[in-house]
């Protein structure tokens, strides 16, 4: 069973979200009117100078405030998993860093980008299950774990068959063992860096084509998969449908990792004012595709609040979400939003209305 919220599928080939322009640029004429003096002895308005600006132009359809969330302040656990050629291994091994989070205080478990399986095109058809119409042990084991713990588990992500086609797809389980929602990576990993690392994983998966915003105990979570995180547009889109935390289960390596890894998960943060969870593989040097590690929690001001280093390891940190009110507070971004420049179109929810 999907999220409530906005799971509606569009079969058109229009883009998940689009940038335009809300009119022309315009030049001032050659000689420039008189302007009053600026008086000092009376305080400039912020707020009438962005309602101006229309900010609330700048989200299409407009932006959908944070709902409260049933569990405001609770602990994360990010498990970090050593990964094998064992797939039943791979399947036990998660189940009991499951359950050890859960001892540690967790209420929300997120786990690694293909945690079952090695990571490798020749592996993706191998490991494959069928998640809805199974057999499917990884899934069936989360589902157990969920209701017998009643935890929320953001399941990392597996190899998952659907008909004739491959995905890249995250589960999230709430905590009564129901699945929640499913999210097929939407951006696949295809890059060539000469000298350093090829990896083309549209060779074997299919990319999704619909992003996935689920309504949980522990709040409004968006979820992306690895290389989703390097394009802004779509943690813009989820800030925009109310998101409290995006979750990135990811497997960078070892070539953009030192360089981009935590980068990119504080720009998600600070941009957007709320928080980003990310969990990696362990590092194995033996392995074909090498993953960076270092599995994060980074908050609502683009701090980092906890961090592994390479090896298997487990983080069990505090998340607040008062946190965020105060950051939006100190920089109020949403009102200061140029909606007469620019406007970010979720072509989703667009649809799902009825709009063009």
């Amino acid at each position: 069973m999907k999220s409530s919220l906005l799971h509606t599928k569009t079969h058109n080939l229009k883009p998940l979200f689009r940038f335009h322009p809300t009119k022309p640029i315009s030049f001032p004429p050659a000689t420039p009117k008189p302007r009053p003096p600026i008086l000092f002895d009376k305080p400039f308005s912020t707020l009438k100078m962005a309602s101006c600006f229309s900010p609330e132009r700048s989200r299409s359809p407009p932006a959908i405030p944070q709902p409260t969330p049933p569990l405001s302040q609770f602990k994360i656990g990010l498990c970090q998993l050593s990964v094998t050629a064992d797939k039943e291994r791979n399947i036990a091994h998660a189940k009991k860093a499951i359950h050890e989070a859960v001892e540690k205080g967790a209420r929300l478990v997120v786990l690694p980008e293909i945690w079952n399986s090695p990571y490798s095109n020749d592996s993706f058809p191998l490991y494959a299950e069928d998640i809805e119409g199974g057999p499917s042990p990884s899934a069936a084991m989360l589902s157990e774990a969920a209701r017998n713990l009643k935890v929320t588990i953001v399941g990392g992500s597996i190899p998952e068959r659907c008909g004739d086609r491959l995905y890249n797809t995250c589960c999230i389980f709430g905590s009564d063992g129901v699945l929640k929602a499913k999210h097929r990576k939407i951006h696949l990993f295809d890059i060539d860096i000469p000298g350093k690392i090829t990896f083309m994983e549209s060779k074997t998966l299919t990319a999704g084509d619909t992003p996935t915003i689920v309504d949980t105990e522990v709040g409004r979570i968006g979820i992306g998969i690895c290389y989703d995180i390097r394009f802004q547009e779509l943690a813009m889109l989820y800030a925009a449908r109310g998101a409290h935390l995006l979750c990135y289960p990811g497997a960078f390596n070892m070539t953009t990792g030192p360089l981009h890894w935590e980068l990119l998960q504080r720009a998600r943060a600070v941009d957007n004012q709320l928080y980003v969870a990310t969990c990696s593989p362990a590092r194995d040097i033996g392995a074909g595709y090498i993953a960076w590690g270092h599995s994060t929690l980074v908050g609502p001001f683009g701090e980092v609040l906890a961090t592994t280093e390479e090896h298997e390891s487990m983080i069990v940190a505090d998340i607040d979400y008062s946190v965020i009110d105060t950051r939006r507070s100190s920089l109020p971004l949403a009102k200061q939003r140029r909606g007469d420049l620019y406007q970010l179109v979720d072509t989703q929810r667009l649809n799902a209305q009825g709009g063009n």
